[in-house]
This record gives C-alpha cells, sequence and structure tokens, in this order.
C-alpha cells in the first residue's frame, strides 16, 4: 500500500477539504493490513479500510474533522467489543485533512513520504526510518511518532483491443485496482460500454495495430478484437515494439495459425513465444467473467512477483 498523491490532488481539486484516513498499524486479527486508505469529504469517500464499524465511525470522524480547526488525529482503535466486533485485534488510524494548500509537494525523484504524526513524536525520524527511506521504500513504517509511506508509483498500463463481452469484463474487473491504468481500445465508439468503467480510457482506431505504437513501452496488451485479421496485425505489430507482455484470446487451432503466419512475417520463435495464448486460465472456464478473474490473477502474481524482487535487490 502507498501514499497516492495524484488520486488525492485530483479529488482535493473536485472536493476542496478531504480527510484521508489510513491505517498505519495492524495487530492480530484485522480486517485490512497496514498501509489501506480511504479519503472522505462533505459529501462522499472513496477507498475503504475495511471493519464495518471501524469505517463507518472513522468516516464520521473524518466528516467532523473536515470542519475542525485542526487537521490531524491518531488513534489506537482494539477491534472488540467496543465497536461489536469479535475481530480481537487492534489497528491505529490516522486522520489528516489536506487542502490546495496543505498537499504535500514530492520531487521527481521522491519515493516515500515521511512526516511526524504525533504530538510526542520524537524530534527526529528513527534511523531505521531513514535508512529503509534511502533503500526505497515498499511499506508503510510507523515508529516513535513519525510516519514514512512510498508513495505510489506510476500506474501499470495495461491495454485492452476489443470491447466486446470479453474486453468489457477484463476491463470492468481492472479498473478498480489503484496501481493499474486501463485503456480499451475499438474501432467505433459506439462499441464501448456506456457508461464506461471509471478510470478506462477508451481509444479509437479504425485500425488497432496502428494505435499500439502509442503504448508506453512497460504495457501490458490484451488482444481480443472482433476480428482475426486485426488479432494477427496486432501481434505482429506488438512484436516489433516494446512491452511488458501480450496475450491473446484464442483457442490452440487458432495460434499455431498464428504462430506459422508470424513466423513468415520474419518473427523467431522466441519472440512469438513472448506472446501468451490463451490468455487467463482455461480451466476457470470460457465466460467472460471467468476469463476477466484469470487475466486479473496473473497480473497481480506477476505485479507481487516484481514487487519481491524489488524488495530483496534493495
Amino acid at each position: 500500500m502507498s501514499f497516492d498523491i495524484a488520486q488525492l490532488r485530483r479529488e482535493v481539486a473536485q472536493h476542496g477539504r478531504v480527510c484521508r484516513i489510513v491505517i498505519i498499524d495492524a495487530k492480530g486479527s484485522v480486517p485490512r493490513d497496514t498501509g489501506v486508505e480511504m479519503r472522505v469529504w462533505a459529501n462522499g469517500q472513496s477507498g475503504t479500510i475495511g471493519g464495518g464499524v471501524l469505517e463507518y465511525e472513522a468516516t464520521q470522524d473524518a466528516r467532523a474533522l473536515l470542519t475542525a480547526e485542526q487537521s490531524r488525529t491518531l488513534r489506537k482503535q482494539p477491534l472488540g467489543p467496543a465497536l461489536g466486533q469479535c475481530c480481537g485485534g487492534a489497528v491505529t488510524v490516522l486522520w489528516e485533512v489536506f487542502d490546495a494548500q496543505t498537499l504535500p509537494d514530492f520531487a521527481a525523484s521522491d519515493t516515500a513520504y515521511m512526516r511526524k504524526v504525533a504530538a510526542d513524536a520524537a524530534s527526529a525520524p528513527p534511523t531505521a526510518m531513514i535508512n529503509a527511506v534511502n533503500r526505497g521504500l515498499h511499506h508503510t513504517i510507523w515508529a516513535d511518532g513519525w510516519l514514512a509511506e512510498p508513495l505510489t508509483p506510476a500506474p501499470v498500463p495495461v491495454w485492452i483491443y476489443g470491447a466486446g463481452h470479453v474486453g468489457r469484463a477484463v476491463a470492468a474487473t481492472l479498473s478498480p485496482l489503484p496501481d493499474i491504468a486501463v485503456t480499451l481500445i475499438d474501432t467505433q465508439a459506439d462499441r464501448f460500454p456506456d457508461p464506461l468503467p471509471v478510470g478506462v480510457t477508451p481509444a479509437i482506431s479504425a485500425r488497432p495495430a496502428d494505435i499500439a505504437h502509442h503504448a508506453p513501452q512497460t504495457a501490458h496488451h490484451l488482444i481480443m478484437t472482433y476480428s482475426h485479421t486485426f488479432d494477427l496485425e496486432l501481434c505482429h505489430a506488438l512484436l516489433g515494439h516494446h512491452f511488458a507482455s501480450v496475450g491473446l484470446i484464442g483457442s490452440a487451432t487458432k495460434w499455431a495459425r498464428f504462430q506459422s503466419r508470424l513466423r513468415g512475417f520474419g518473427h523467431t520463435k522466441d519472440q512469438i513465444n513472448r506472446i501468451t495464448c490463451p490468455i487467463g486460465e482455461p480451466n476457470l472456464g470460457k465466460h467472460p467473467q471467468e476469463i476477466a478473474i484469470g487475466v486479473a490473477r496473473a497480473l497481480l502474481l506477476d505485479r507481487a512477483d516484481m514487487t519481491a524482487r524489488s524488495e530483496i535487490a534493495s
């Protein structure tokens, strides 16, 4: 979990004063982990810290703080009889109010947001916290009244070609994830769902392969158009472009034919094998939502593996 300054800036610009609620420490049996957050404004909210009554009361406290003189509250909350719950654990919750004047400003090289949040905090952050930040922080640290949160990196771009049943299901499944940016591509405006899932960017191209070259080099591509011709053109175009991954929807027969055609276009076996076909997890089934769940699981596992490797390297 991380401090998403881009999301907070958007919400402050739209709603004015926003209270951010974050779990900075969690012990025992708790509904969510350290680092989870939500934001609350006068007439709305986004995100979740879980816990039912915990979240309800935290939201009420946030709305009260929005109109108070103070801008920060810190409290340890047992999740037991006092809340009518039987979790048995405890969380430390931080409420912070931000507006256009108090939003933190970060340099491009900053990777963490470290600040004093407790009234009785030590005069300087712990050495271990400073060292963790200097190495590249990957998780929230709370110690001696100081808090350090990793800053949210640029979202992972996922480009979905085809706004049919499967494309829509994949876009709707991935779009709520805070660190994934979904672009949905099709040939005509009337092929897109109305309304689009929140956070999905539409792109129209009469020939989808023409737009593929504009994708970031770190993008994951999922090919599922209504046309096998478009699908093949996209595979060919992307093999000549940098990408994180390429997935193609299709049967074993379709993939065998595509491999033959791609070899004819001059691509090597190793290059072609970078394309995954079929996408998702076939054992889950062929329903659009089953495919979407399999695709989402693969992306999340890949992200977790990359995070683990970066933590080991640091």
